[in-house]
């Protein structure tokens, strides 16, 4: 028996029983006449000129937000308008000749208009939520309180920054991934006396390494259906790539914020740090598979540096240059109180954890696998559900097509819009906010005053990262993206270094590790048979297909820091709306040099070190 059992009813609808009480609508769709639009990898006649126009979006965005002079919101609507142009114009399908320009201007709204609707829900949704728990806890007076027991660990700044930034952050990750441990820990450290460019800056440095395993093993779970890789062979070797930067991230942190001689000072501290979440990081990773990598390192991570602080302390306390020595607290809590002041986070965390498991989310209405196949087979054009409403994008749904320069098997891309109010993380954050409002006996005037005064702080930073998503977007769809990406395929022997930093510019311009692999994933496959075929690599197919699918997931995290959407969810945190050039020049380098040193490692396992492909 299908998901659904057909019922005939008058009129045009047609009314869907599922199995059990409730009873789910379906539209459907009047479109008969499909138009097929085949992606154009090089419309210009010349590979480097058409890679050298595909950059024009993500040069325009990086350029004006460097400047420092061009608001981000500005900027991104500039880039945007730049990639639907571009789009429009430029990478135009074979097809527009025999069937004209108009509809394949369509469709590239659509996508833009797609990518538009994804960055408000689920992304925009998640940032505006976990902002709104952090004023709640700011309105009542116990993130002073969350503050204190935190400093009372250590008042060293980079101790604050390693339990804040890369532990409790690397756990966030595991549990939810989708730039809610930018938006929370730099909150937290903002929170906690950082200052705010600072704080935004150190969050997105220390969320590089645990990406890939973010969301429960998203991006590693997405990268085996595409490239129809073996997922315990992908998990293995991401396992055995990152541990080298956990361990690495955290003195890479404390350098940034204090120079070597500051990291040296407090070098026990960062081994216990990065050394416990690295070995967890592989033994999970190679041993139990890639969903609860993060998770276990974070929590690990994160118990064994507060242990071990209880046993050594920094000789020097580290405070920043211009930052006016704190004060000593005579301020004492309970402990009931300080556990109190902590439960809004614990709450946030147990929603955050529930609704990243699976069987949880099938339960309250997430749009699973098997979901989409059912809604696919049918014609209908929209799902209405008590928890989730689901629309086939019109004009773009299956009608962009990539060819076997990019992916294995010639397919057309999906649009589906999911709206699962009750599944997306951003709903259990904010019901973790509604039970600590109860909590902490917050009455109802005051939430909603509160609530209000969140969603007009964040108008600007929601429309930034609608805009960033819609470039994002408009690209995949256009084929802008798959030419970016092209260009990398070229560089041969040498491409190993390459296929991280080609992870690297997917996230850039994607935001997600996840979208990344979806995107670059059998791309890497299809290059890595040609150069084992060509006698380029000295590795079997499967070992180098492994190797290069991975290097664009672990290669990938390290453009999470310079990804627009990150960088807008980071300033919007830390309540620097304006200041988005300046953190994207802060940590623009330090993504750079990771993303080589990444790549680096990758060429040593291609060439040296093949015993560490599984």
């Amino acid at each position: 028996m299908s998901l659904f059992e057909k019922k005939s009813v008058p009129g045009s609808h047609a009314r869907y029983h599922a199995r059990g009480p409730e009873t789910r609508r379906i539209i459907p769709n009047r479109l008969h006449l499909r138009m097929i639009w085949t992606q154009n990898y090089d419309p210009l006649g010349a590979p480097l000129l058409s890679t050298l126009v595909a950059a024009v979006p993500i040069i325009l965005l990086l350029g004006l937000l460097a400047t420092g002079r061009v608001p981000a919101p500005l900027a991104a609507l500039i880039a945007l308008i730049g990639a639907v142009l571009i789009a429009m114009l430029v990478f135009t399908p074979p097809e527009v000749a025999e069937r004209g320009r108009e509809p394949w201007v369509q469709a590239v709204l659509a996508a833009a208009g797609h990518g538009a609707a994804f960055g408000l829900f689920p992304i925009g949704w998640i940032v505006l939520a976990a902002i709104f728990l952090y004023s709640l806890t700011v309105e009542t007076g116990q993130f002073e309180i969350v503050k204190h027991s935190v400093i009372s660990l250590s008042s060293d700044r980079r101790i604050q920054a390693l339990l804040i930034a890369f532990c409790f952050g690397a756990f966030v990750e595991g549990a939810a991934g989708f730039g809610t441990p930018v938006a929370i820990s730099a909150a937290l450290l903002v929170g906690a006396g950082f200052k705010p460019i600072y704080a935004a800056c150190l969050a997105l440095i220390a969320n590089t390494s645990p990406v890939a395993f973010g969301a429960l093993g998203t991006p590693t779970t997405t990268l085996a259906s595409v490239t129809g890789l073996d997922l315990m062979q992908l998990s293995k070797m991401a396992g055995r790539q990152l541990p080298f930067f956990s361990f690495i991230v955290p003195i890479w942190l404390v350098t940034t914020m204090a120079g070597w001689r500051g990291a040296l000072a407090i070098w026990p501290a960062l081994l216990v740090c990065g050394g416990s979440f690295a070995i967890v990081q592989f033994a999970v990773a190679n041993y139990h598979g890639p969903w609860l990598v993060d998770v276990a390192g974070g929590i690990v991570s994160m118990v064994c540096l507060a242990l071990f602080l209880k046993v050594w302390q920094p000789r020097d306390t580290f405070h920043f240059a211009d930052e006016e020595p704190a004060k000593p607290d005579a301020t004492t809590y309970t402990g009931r109180q300080i556990a109190s002041a902590w439960v809004p986070w614990m709450l946030l965390t147990v929603f955050v954890f529930l609704w990243g498991l699976p069987q949880v989310k099938d339960v309250l209405g997430s749009p699973s696998k098997a979901f989409e196949e059912s809604f696919e087979a049918r014609e209908e054009a929209a799902w209405l559900g008590p928890t989730m409403v689901s629309v086939k994008t019109p004009g773009l749904h299956r009608q962009i097509a990539r060819t076997t320069e990019v992916v294995a098997v010639p397919d057309r891309e999906k649009a589906i819009f999911h709206f699962n109010w009750l599944s997306a993380t951003g709903s259990g954050i904010f019901l973790a906010a509604v039970v600590s409002a109860m909590w902490l006996r917050i009455s109802p005037a005051r939430f909603l005053s509160v609530l209000a005064a969140t969603c007009y702080r964040m108008r600007w930073p929601l429309f930034t990262i609608a805009c960033m998503l819609a470039i994002a977007f408009t690209t995949r769809y256009s084929g802008v993206d798959a030419t970016l990406g092209l260009a990398f395929t070229r560089t041969g022997w040498i491409y190993p270094l390459f296929a991280a930093l080609l992870g690297w510019v997917g996230v850039a311009l994607t935001g997600s590790d996840t979208s990344a692999n979806a995107l670059f994933g059998s791309l890497q496959t299809i290059t890595a048979s040609k150069l084992v075929e060509g006698n380029v690599l000295p590795l079997t197919v499967p070992q180098a297909s492994v190797l290069l699918a991975s290097a664009n997931s672990s290669g990938g995290v390290m453009g999470k820091m310079i990804d627009a959407q990150s960088i807008v969810v980071s300033a919007a945190a830390t309540g620097q709306h304006g200041q988005e050039g300046a953190i994207l020049r802060f940590v623009f380098w330090h993504s750079l040099v990771l993303a080589v040193l990444m790549g680096l490692l990758v060429m040593a396992q291609a060439y040296w070190w093949s015993w560490m492909i599984p």
